[in-house]
Order: structure tokens, then C-alpha cells, then sequence
């Protein structure tokens, strides 16, 4: 299925960095959804309905703070390892593309 990205740009960070130096990026794709790429991998996205859903089995501390200022950025509770491994993991492969 391709899905058209009408916008990508780098996640703010909200920890103590100032920057995640272009290693967390936000695709805001046409259909409403909004995913986060972490090193290139699609690790979570809110859906249409605007719904949490975790796309990647894996865990790192350093996409956990991605995935934390993600829940941030766009005002939804939730993050830390132990919540992330409560969550569970929807594996529907889609490819994003930007405009």
C-alpha cells in the first residue's frame, strides 16, 4: 500500500539534549497518520483516529526517549520501557512516501 507523507521534519527533542541530531523523524502522511522513524525504522504511530499503536517488537534506550518526546510532542500519556513493553506490537507493513 503506499501512503503519501505530506510532511516530514526532525522530532524536537524534550529530554535533556538538545537535539536528536536527525535520528527521530516524523512523517505526517496524508491519511492523518503520523509515524515515527527511529534510525530509519518505523517504531510507532498514531493512527487516523488518533489511537497509539506500537510498530516495532524492539526496545533501546535511546528510542525510548524518541518515542517519549514523540507521546509529547503530540500530548499523549504513556512512555517508559516498562509501558512500551505493555504495549502491543501491530507488525502491518506500509511504505511511506514523502511528496
Amino acid at each position: 500500500m503506499r501512503i503519501n507523507a505530506t510532511k516530514i521534519f526532525d522530532l524536537p527533542c524534550f529530554d535533556r539534549c538538545k537535539s536528536f541530531y536527525g535520528k527521530a523523524k516524523v512523517y505526517e502522511i496524508d491519511n492523518g497518520e503520523k509515524v515515527l522513524f527511529s534510525y530509519n525504522t518505523p517504531v510507532c504511530k498514531i493512527d487516523e483516529n488518533g489511537a497509539f499503536c506500537r510498530l516495532w517488537s524492539g526496545e533501546s534506550a535511546t528510542t525510548t526517549r524518541h518515542i517519549n518526546s514523540f507521546l509529547e510532542f503530540y500530548n499523549l500519556a504513556g512512555g517508559g520501557l516498562a509501558w512500551w513493553r505493555q504495549q502491543p506490537a501491530n507488525r502491518e507493513l506500509k511504505y511511506y512516501y514523502l511528496p
